[in-house]
């Protein structure tokens, strides 16, 4: 009885994954059909470059404050209803975007579209509670494979459907395209995911934000997973928001090249995802994985600028995605190791909203940087900013190992 046990638990962990996989595959596509437009969406609309970093930011503005309540309410009563509402109303914000009349108002829909869709949380609460830990590093992989399987598909079906000769109108169709596949995945999500947890009224007299993000940052794990979810998205994202414009002025790039070069780089984080992070994890540990990816970050950031042509160019943004793929499906994992079972959504959401409010001021201070210093700014500046990072994935894993220092834990006195 004892030995089947485990193997029951395997299976129905793997089943659940591959249900909510499907799904948020269909999500992701859609997302991936706007992000690479983004830049020259908003170039439509004659925006500067600083107001494109905005439009960018206002997504993660949104998420930095939908991550921590989302989760916090999926701890609380589940995390399939809050999948459900948040995704439906990520379909509803790009039906707004898809008509907005100016930059300001699409600057508001993003904001709102961020609040809506910050469920990043709720999914890896999800797999957390179906997944037993040994299992996580790769299963966390596998959801970041389906997100960037999404990304392969979604920039060349909004780069055929753009037509940026039209004006903002030309954007209209790849929009429209993703606010129906969100209405497909709240529909995939209600029709195929089954419920992972219980109602939970513990969950419900959990501190809010400020004294829960008090007791993570104190833990000698969590907290440094943390800042180094904050620093490393900060730059990222910063290079993100910036390399449709760099590439535009350096190789004369339109839409479709920028499509294409997001479409190899998810094709190859995909591939390292699926198949390699997982293996790699559970032979050499997740400490060292994760330093691994922030090093090999640092190099492929600071060597983007000397790129000289289109494939170059892809070939090392393609590295840097291998890298992180590698990277940060072992910090969700090292995390969830920490946190007990009552407050993986809550904590999972904070992690996540310094990921959001890192991609809020990333994409600003990579906008100011391009425009006034250097269209390679972004790329040296991110590579200082997330080389520090190394330091903190090796120092979570010491504390780790050395401290035993447990989940991290909420008292309800």
């Amino acid at each position: 009885m004892t030995a089947i046990a485990p193997d029951l638990a395997a299976r129905r962990s793997s089943a659940a994954l591959y249900s909510l996989l499907s799904v948020m595959f269909i999500n992701m596509l859609g997302f991936g059909i706007v992000v690479p437009l983004l830049p020259f969406y908003a170039q439509s609309f004659h925006a500067q470059a600083w107001q494109i970093a905005l439009i960018f930011s206002a997504y993660s503005m949104g998420a930095f404050f939908g991550e921590p309540f989302w989760g916090k309410l999926s701890d609380r009563i589940g995390r399939k209803p809050i999948l459900i509402s948040t995704l439906a109303c990520n379909c509803l914000t790009y039906l707004a975007l898809a008509f907005a009349p100016n930059i300001y108002i699409a600057f508001l829909v993003r904001l709102l579209g961020g609040m809506a869709a910050g469920n990043g949380s709720v999914v890896q609460g999800y797999i957390a509670d179906v997944t037993p830990p040994e299992l996580r590093a790769g299963h966390m992989a596998k959801l970041g494979a389906a997100y960037n399987i999404g990304f392969i598909v979604g920039p060349f079906v909004g780069g055929v459907l753009a037509r940026p000769s039209a004006g903002p109108l030309g954007f209209q169709i790849p929009i429209l395209c993703t606010s129906v596949l969100c209405g497909l995945s709240a529909l995939g999500v209600a029709l195929v995911v089954r419920e992972s947890r219980v109602r939970n009224p513990l969950a419900g007299r959990a501190p809010n934000r400020w004294v829960m993000f008090g007791f993570a940052a104190r833990h000698p794990v969590v907290g440094r997973l943390i800042l180094l979810t904050f620093v490393v998205g900060f730059a990222f994202t910063g290079i993100e928001s910036t390399f449709g414009l760099w590439a535009q002025h350096r190789f004369e790039w339109q839409p479709r090249h920028v499509g294409v070069c997001f479409g190899v780089t998810g094709a190859v984080a995909a591939v390292s995802q699926f198949f390699v992070t997982g293996p790699l994890s559970r032979r050499f540990g997740e400490t060292p994985m994760l330093a691994l990816g922030m090093a090999g970050t640092v190099l492929c950031t600071a060597f983007m600028p000397l790129t000289n042509g289109r494939w170059p160019t892809i070939a090392v943004l393609a590295a840097m995605a291998a890298f992180q793929s590698v990277a940060f499906p072992n910090a969700g994992a090292l995390m969830s190791r920490n946190v007990d079972e009552n407050h993986q959504g809550q904590v999972m959401g904070l992690n996540n909203a310094a990921g959001a409010f890192a991609r809020f001021v990333g994409p600003l201070s990579a906008g100011l940087v391009f425009s006034a210093i250097s269209i390679d700014g972004p790329f040296y500046m991110g590579a200082l900013i997330v080389a520090p990072a190394i330091l903190l994935a090796l120092s979570a894993g010491r504390a780790a190992r050395r401290g035993h220092v447990g989940a991290l834990a909420v008292s309800y006195d």
